[in-house]
């Protein structure tokens, strides 16, 4: 019998001997007075004699990390919101069937303690049980302790475990809601309105990526998963909706590696009367605000080298290339190829070839260009940014060039998108518009080495 199945087999019995106990092996509802991080960030330092007189009674939940047992008394720790309380029970306190429960108790099980706060011989703050309950039964082996990339498809796989068992996996995915809630919070605090867009279109745009394709069974349509939410977005500009922003899920069938995982999250924001600089300038606020909301300071470790959020600069494509002959895409590949990876410290790189930059309004005095500009950190792209092209003529000659590129066999070129251009037709106001990766800045302010660390439930190839 594989060991798994052998183990399973232990448990069903197991369960069966908390039920005869009259326990529930599924239990219900469980009232608690504290969290365990309550209890710590309010008795941690409290001495013994104070926790004595008065006792401070509690009743908390958590999970069995590690058992302890001496005979007529025993320990356990209990995990629960990524910390761990230590809970003593001994025989002539709690009844007799709960110390009998006590003794059943596997890692990994679920239960519910009351009792009062004192500190052991060895001063270690803990609860001295007076009832215990049983909440929830494990019926697989809780692993010892992982350790990184030597187990790294399985943390992905079984994220689940992962959180249990590595407390710094969760402090990223706490960091991560933290770096949501900034940017929501602040972009609301300027008047922008939260929408939703939709993640099934007809055509899909505003961005050059191949797509997910499926079909709509009643329509007997094809359908795209987005890509972007951009030509949404400045359609309810039009409409009049000046400040807008989403927080969305784009899905594109692309590559994965350390910065790409086909379905991710982006920001993105527009605001009417305002153009590529206005941008730079809110870009610069929003992630110096955020970088302090998430990690308490504009500096932050990233793999060894400290990037400064609160001083960014500013820099032409051009200049940072260094080379004033190269057009188009020649000046493009230049770019990523020899700049790109040398761009440590968060940068803004503006001024783009209109070659690749489809949906930007051009320089007025440079048609060549347009009014673009990327933010890059630690070698990698997190934003993306422009004036708004609003010419809706413009606008049809440049997804024109777009089709002849798709007919030369490029798949990323974007299709023409009819209504989007009679949307432009009623008069888009001049349109500041910007996307930022939140995995992307996720890894950055968590130190995070691949985009998976960052994503709680990343696309895996199957078993």
């Amino acid at each position: 019998m594989p060991v798994e199945d052998e183990l399973y087999s232990q448990r069903i019995q197991r369960i069966a001997e908390i039920e005869a106990l009259g326990f529930q092996p599924y239990g219900h509802r469980f009232d608690f007075t504290h969290t365990i991080p309550q209890i710590l960030a309010e008795y941690r330092d409290t001495p013994a004699e104070q926790l004595a007189d008065p006792r401070v009674q509690v009743r908390v939940s958590g999970r069995v990390m590690t058992v302890r047992r001496m005979g007529k008394a025993g320990f356990a720790h209990l995990l629960q919101n990524g910390e761990q309380l230590q809970i003593y029970v001994r025989k002539d306190a709690v009844s007799e069937k709960e110390f009998a429960l006590y003794q059943l108790l596997d890692l990994g099980d679920l239960v519910g303690v009351e009792g009062y706060l004192f500190r052991t011989k060895t001063n270690e703050l803990s609860i001295h049980v007076e009832h215990l309950d049983f909440l929830a039964k494990t019926m697989l082996s809780m692993p010892e302790k992982w350790h990184g990339l030597e187990d790294v498809e399985t943390r992905y796989r079984q994220r689940y475990l992962d959180l249990i068992v590595n407390p710094e996996v969760r402090n990223v995915f706490i960091t991560r809601a933290k770096i949501v809630s900034s940017l929501r919070r602040q972009l609301e605090s300027r008047g922008f309105v939260e929408v939703e867009t939709p993640m099934l279109q007809p055509i899909y745009g505003g961005a050059a990526a191949r797509p997910f394709t499926t079909h709509h069974n009643t329509f007997d349509i094809d359908l795209y998963l987005r890509i972007a939410p951009e030509l949404y977005l400045k359609r309810l500009v039009v409409g009049g909706l000046e400040r807008v922003y989403e927080i969305n899920r784009n899905f594109r069938n692309e590559g994965v590696d350390a910065q790409h995982n086909p379905e991710f999250t982006m920001l993105e924001f527009y605001q009417a009367y305002t153009d590529y600089h206005g941008m730079m300038d809110l870009s610069a606020e929003l992630l110096r605000q955020t970088a302090i909301d998430a990690t308490g300071g504009t500096e932050v470790e990233y793999q060894g080298t400290i990037l400064d959020f609160g001083n960014i600069p500013r820099v032409s494509m051009r200049k940072a290339v260094g080379d004033s002959t190269l057009k188009g895409h020649p000046l493009v590949e230049a770019f990523e190829r020899d700049v790109e990876p040398t761009l440590v410290q968060p940068t803004f790189i503006y001024d783009f070839p209109v070659e690749v930059s489809p949906l930007s309004k051009n320089k007025p005095d440079d048609p060549e260009f347009v009014e673009r500009f990327e933010i890059f950190a630690a070698g990698m792209e997190i934003g993306n940014a422009f004036t708004e092209l609003n010419d809706p003529r413009e606008q049809r000659h440049r997804f024109e060039m777009q089709l002849a590129m798709r007919e030369k066999g490029d798949d990323e070129a974007h299709q023409m998108d009819e209504d989007y251009v009679r949307a432009l037709s009623y008069g888009l106001p001049p349109t500041g518009g910007e996307g930022i990766g939140i995995d992307r800045l996720t890894m950055l302010l968590t130190n995070s080495r691949s985009i998976r660390d960052v994503i709680l439930f990343p696309l895996l190839r199957p078993l």
